[in-house]
């Protein structure tokens, strides 16, 4: 009785402190639920995680809002607070805080690092897509550029519209395509600040840290070094190339020079044959006609001049094949899910029927007579 007493007393005083406690906040409205194995191959960690989801297939999202508005968009992946929370394109993958945050239907995305591509937007005509961002703020301002990769903090930072542009190195390419044209497309940069001030400049090449800071809008341009292009008189130019002379800024530029394949390739000096010449206040290349030739320079080979290409366009054919083949792998993955749901009834019918035979054969209890 004295335990009996204390235990219920005891129960009373736990039931009063538990009365007193900060009471929890009832869990949000999720749809799907946090946590759990959803149907197509769906996983979903984190408030409101991929919280409007209508359809789609294997879709991952670790983070608050990751693929909010998922919709109908598949092979989705989003690790990070906001990750693709607009997301409505397929095969889209970023892990980041607010990575990939405004896609709309841009594909075939990648973006890695906070903020990588935050404004893309993208549209149903494939452009937007086939974008790959690695470092905080990459390809940043990108909206329906395709086809751009940019590899470093900040790198293609103002892209808006241009395509087939490659950057790597914090800041390369940070400025390019920053009014929005469209223009500035296939410039390749390497290094940190590479062709960091080029805006609508095409079709240019640095290699080096801080090289060609000048372009701006000059095409078809090559440099090769750091800081090649950086001296103050050094133009916005068109087709030049530009490999460790003077322009770098360091008062003699390199000062040596080695290129194999040359001492064992004899020409003779006429006909189109001329001797290169060197001025030695700018490292400018040139030639002299030579003797042989009468003291006239050669006839130039035919030659197109080089044109600033315009922006290419989506590659809609590809898009609408890869579009085709997720459609057929997402309906051959919905019969396999219909197949083994049918074969999940069958079982548990042949698990009841065994159960209710089992029930048959129990025997029956006795009961002890009490004598």
């Amino acid at each position: 009785m004295y335990s009996l007493i204390r235990l219920k007393t005891l129960a009373s005083c736990v039931l009063l402190g538990l009365a007193f406690l900060p009471r929890a906040q009832a869990a949000p409205d999720i749809v799907p639920a946090p946590d759990g194995c959803y149907p197509n191959f769906t996983t979903a960690e984190g408030c409101q995680a991929l919280r409007f989801l209508t359809g789609g297939t294997a879709n991952t999202a670790l983070g608050w809002r990751a693929l909010y508005s998922a919709g109908d968009s598949s092979f989705g992946v989003a690790v990070g607070a906001g990750a693709l929370v607009l997301n409505g394109g397929d095969a889209n993958t970023a892990v980041g805080t607010a990575a990939l945050l405004l896609n709309g239907f841009g594909g075939r995305n990648t973006a890695t690092g906070a903020a990588a591509l935050l404004n893309n937007t993208g549209n149903q005509q494939g452009q937007g897509s086939f974008n790959g961002a690695f470092g905080a703020f990459a390809l940043n301002n990108n909206d329906n550029g395709f086809s751009n990769n940019a590899m470093g903090d900040s790198a293609l930072y103002r892209n808006q519209a241009a395509a087939a542009n490659t950057a790597v190195g914090d800041l390369a390419l940070e400025n390019n395509d920053a009014t929005g044209d469209g223009a500035a497309n296939n410039n390749t940069a390497v290094g940190a600040s590479a062709l960091q001030n080029d805006v609508n400049g095409s079709e240019n090449t640095g290699v080096g840290a801080g090289v060609g800071p000048n372009i701006a809008n000059g095409f078809n341009n090559t440099y090769l070094g750091n800081f090649v292009g950086s001296l103050n008189g050094t133009p916005d130019e068109d087709s030049t190339i530009r490999i460790g002379d003077l322009s770098n800024g360091n008062g003699a530029g390199s000062l040596e020079c080695y290129i194999g394949g040359i001492w064992n390739n004899l020409q003779p000096v006429g006909g189109s044959v001329v001797v290169v010449t060197l001025d030695l206040d700018n490292d400018h290349l040139g030639y002299d006609p030579g003797v042989a030739t009468g003291g006239k320079a050669p006839a130039a080979p035919h030659r197109n001049a080089p044109q600033p290409r315009v922006r290419p366009q989506p590659r809609q054919a590809m898009l609408n094949d890869k579009v085709e083949k997720l459609q057929a792998t997402v309906a051959q993955q919905q019969k396999q899910i219909e197949t083994l749901t049918a074969q999940l009834g069958e079982q548990a019918a042949q698990i009841q029927k065994v159960s209710a035979q089992l029930e048959m054969v129990r025997p029956m209890p006795r009961v002890v007579e009490n004598r």
